[in-house]
């Protein structure tokens, strides 16, 4: 199993194309803080990026930005440039729709790919929750696959053909794991601060992997640890310095995830969903849940299919399971 692939497709983590910005000139557009990821490529010419707090950080062609609490932040021609919000030029519209977003009065110098990324509220073990604030990747670096997919993107806004939004949406999925994997190989040190952890400690990777693969088993820390053959004490210590939890705790969290996106898609029986995560009761299953949930799985059933939102779920003391 590959455990990234994995957590990215329970979470819902899903790309999509949005604007492509055109500049020249004096320019400058700010976006609010959201709740989806935002990407940015920069194909040719350069821009700045502006984020509060932050010192302007240039972009130069062939980088890419990834702002995964979708933070508020302004994409400008130079330091200082005033930014006008994006409701007053358009950009929601450009964003919405893929389309084209003109900056500035100047010839067009800069070409930006603009996307977003959406994650299953529903689920708490996230990537992308745990990653920094700004990733940000240069175009030098070392002829990686995502030199390739950003030239294959500029060569496809360039040339747009039939079905250009489809290709564009499936190269943003593609560049978001390319991201990851330079980023995580450049900055070692923050990766380990965040969920791609697990995937430079072998046996946390491979206990993981494990609870993954058949999260209804009936595992225990001893059996887990006979798995990997290591000992129980090496296991726990291990898993909690890179998860932040032990793992009886982190399969709990991670059964409860299942459990959600079941209830909210599904007509499962709640015997059913007890059974797929592990539990013999509906009892056991019913505390579990409201647990870390705030309510009962019916209860957050009903609610969920009636207005479409989402608990948060409940963490306990100390810090956050990735």
């Amino acid at each position: 199993m590959d455990i990234l692939a994995d957590i990215l497709a329970i979470g819902g983590v899903r790309g999509s194309a949005g604007a492509r910005l055109e500049a020249g000139g004096t320019w400058g557009i700010s976006w609010g803080a959201r709740c989806t990821a935002a990407f940015y490529a920069v194909t040719s010419g350069t821009a700045w990026l502006c984020l509060p707090g932050r010192d302007a950080q240039q972009l130069m062609p062939g980088d890419v930005v990834l702002l995964p609490s979708g933070v508020e932040h302004g994409l400008s021609s130079a330091p200082g440039v005033p930014l006008a919000p994006c409701g007053d030029c358009g950009g929601d519209a450009a964003m919405a729709d893929g389309s084209v977003l003109r900056l500035g009065a100047g010839a067009v110098q800069t070409h930006i790919l603009g996307a977003g990324y959406e994650y299953d509220p529903t689920v708490s073990t996230q990537v992308m929750t745990s990653l920094p604030q700004v990733l940000h990747i240069r175009a030098d670096n070392g002829g990686t696959c995502l030199d390739d997919t950003v030239r294959l993107l500029s060569r496809e806004l360039a040339y747009p053909q039939f079905a250009t939004a489809f290709v564009l949406n499936h190269l943003v999925d593609i560049l978001l794991v390319q991201l990851l994997r330079v980023w995580s190989a450049k900055r070692p040190d923050e990766a380990r601060g965040s969920w791609l952890g697990v995937l430079a400690d072998p046996v946390v990777s491979d206990a993981l992997t494990k609870l993954h693969q058949e999260p209804a088993r009936g595992w225990t820390i001893d059996s887990l640890a006979a798995e990997l053959t290591i000992s129980r004490s090496t296991l726990t210590r291990r898993f909690r310095a890179v998860t932040g939890a032990a793992p009886a705790d982190y399969l709990t969290q991670w059964r409860m995830d299942l459990a959600a996106v079941r209830l909210r898609d599904t007509d499962d029986t709640l015997e059913t969903i007890a059974r797929s995560v592990g539990y013999t009761s509906v009892y056991a299953f019913s505390r579990a849940f409201r647990r870390t949930r705030s309510q009962a799985p019916g209860q957050f059933r009903t609610t969920v299919r009636a207005n479409g939102h989402v608990p948060p779920p409940t963490h306990g003391a100390g810090r956050q399971m990735m």
